[in-house]
Formats: C-alpha cells, structure tokens, sequence
C-alpha cells in the first residue's frame, strides 16, 4: 500500500500542544496511541542513521512500502486516491532493510505498510519474515494486502482473480509454519504434503491486513489487526464500525487482552495535533501513520532536515 499521490501535501505544521500529556495519551481502553514514521522513498543510504533517531525521540516503529516489478504501462487503477506509480520508484526489499535498521536499533519496532502477499510463495515469505524476526528479536509485523496493481502479480506469474482466497490460504500455511517449523496444506490454491521450512521465529509475527473491502476487513478480523491509509477525519468512525463489526463476527474484543491487541492503524488526512489524535484514539484508532518526507513539500533531502522535522513532532506530540 504506497502512500504516495501525484499531489504532495505541504509540510506538517506543528501546533502548541493543547492538552496534557497524560491526557493525550491515554486511549478509550487505557492504550497509548503509536506513532509509526513511514519511509517510503527515503534514501536508503539514509535508513541506519535514521532509524536510531527515530527511536530515541520515542516513535513506535516505522513501515516500508513493497513492490517487485513495476511495468512501464499499466492499465490497473490505485484504488485509495489519484496517484500514478512511477515504475522506476526505488522500492528496496523491506525485510533486509528491515533487519539493517533492527542491528542499530532495541525497540524500534517494523512492519511493511503493505507486503503484496498473493504473488509470492508462502515459503519464501515465511522464511524471509521469520528471519528478519529472529535477527530483530521479535520487533517485527507483517503488514499485508493482496495488491491492486494486477500486471505486477501476473508478471510474477500468478493469477490476479482469486487473489484473495490465495491470501487467505498463504495467511494459514504462514501461521503453520512459524508457529511448528512444519505445515501440510490441501486447499484450492495450495496442496502439498507435511514438510518443514525453518527458521521459526522466537516470537509471535503479527498479522495486519490493508485495504477498504469488506473482504480485506474479514481477513484482518481473523488477524492481528487493520491497516488503512489516506482517510478523512470524518471518515474514520464509519471504517472504525465496519472492523468491530467484523471482529465481532469472529467472536473477538477489540479490548483484548494487552498480550493480543487489536490493532486499527491508519494514516489520518488532516493536520497533526494533540485534539486529532486524541479524537482518533476515542474513535478506537491505536496507531497513525506519519507521512514520508518524499510526500511533502519542502527539501527533505538531507539527514539533517529529516532530523529537525521528527525533533520537531516529537517535542509536540511525543
């Protein structure tokens, strides 16, 4: 799920904080809400010195975008706004990236905001999360989708229509394999004896679904929690309603115990300040998603400007 646009919004400004602390950070269920930085499009040289900062001045973790093989013409549509891939837009592969970060940082935690399950093995996709996971002891969630850009799954050589029950099933033999190192699957997509495919990871790997159908909302009910991008303020309860309605059907509590939260995690389309995500954490919402500097007006370019914008937020909101 990219957070991009063809539009870039201006840069954030940073009000006074309007209300305490304390105040702001404690949730309709006494949760405190996460600041996750996106880093789509940042400079990859620029990805281990930043990550330390980030951590230090008190962000809950940061999100990488995903995709493999970008088409010079495409005729699919992004669903979630105006925005035009660009098919030479420097997507790195998120889980060595992911791991370079980890080796420099203790609590920073990771996810991609969202991996492109359906056009991948599940094997592979076990092995390269359960190893990132491992090598950051246990600091990393998978954020997935089922992807929009149809020409990018079938060039990797999978069928866009029923992309989501392939989903469905990979979600599955995933869990099986990390929660055993082993797994044996007959399905409609996937059929294959018991085998084994280390490592398995240390700690349980989250599971977060992007998307706005009613279908993506199902899949993340049976997970770990949502992920959202680009909504409106007054958008957020309506979605908000749409999730605990589902996880409700799978006979769940968003108030889950503290071990196996529910996460709502979204990227708000408004001005950052202590009155909106106080609004957001009443409405249910656990975690935002701040903007990447490619996506804003203004020269980020340098380490130095990324520095003095997450000092900045993080004096007002942190």
């Amino acid at each position: 799920m990219s957070n991009a646009g063809t539009s870039r919004p201006s840069r954030p400004r940073f009000h006074s904080p309007t209300v305490s602390d304390s105040s702001l950070r404690e949730s309709a269920r006494g949760k405190h809400m996460q600041f996750w930085q996106s880093l789509i499009f940042c400079e990859s040289d620029q990805l281990v010195e930043i990550a330390p900062l980030i951590e230090g001045l008190g962000y809950t973790g940061v999100v990488l975008p995903d995709h493999v093989a970008l088409p010079d013409q495409a005729h699919s549509s992004y669903p979630y706004s105006e925005y035009e891939l660009d098919p030479k837009a420097p997507f790195l592969d998120p889980w060595p990236a992911i791991t370079a970060m980890a080796a420099v940082t203790q609590r920073l935690r990771f996810s991609t905001y969202v991996y492109i399950l359906p056009m991948r093995d599940p094997f592979s996709v076990a092995k390269s999360v359960a190893t990132a996971s491992i090598l950051s002891q246990g600091r990393v969630a998978l954020g997935l989708g089922v992807g929009w850009l149809a020409e990018e799954v079938e060039i990797l050589g999978h069928r866009f229509a029923g992309r989501g029950a392939r989903s469905d099933e990979m979600i599955e033999i995933l869990r099986h394999l990390w929660q055993t190192g082993s797994a044996e699957f007959h399905g409609e997509h996937f059929d294959f004896p018991l085998l084994y495919a280390e490592p398995q990871p240390d700690d349980p790997i989250p599971i977060y679904v992007g998307g706005h159908t009613e279908a993506a909302i199902r899949r993340a009910a049976r997970c770990d929690g949502w992920m959202g991008l680009d909504f409106a303020v007054e958008e957020i309860p309506a979605i908000v309603e749409r999730i605990r309605k589902a996880v409700d059907r799978e006979k769940r509590s968003l108030a889950a115990a503290p071990e196996t939260p529910f996460e709502i995690i979204l990227s708000p389309r408004a001005e950052p300040s202590q009155d909106l995500y106080r609004r957001l954490e009443d409405m249910g919402v656990t975690g935002v998603v701040l903007p990447s500097w490619s996506l804003q007006e203004g020269d980020f370019a340098s380490a130095g400007a990324k520095h003095r914008q997450l000092e900045d937020f993080a004096e007002a909101f942190l």
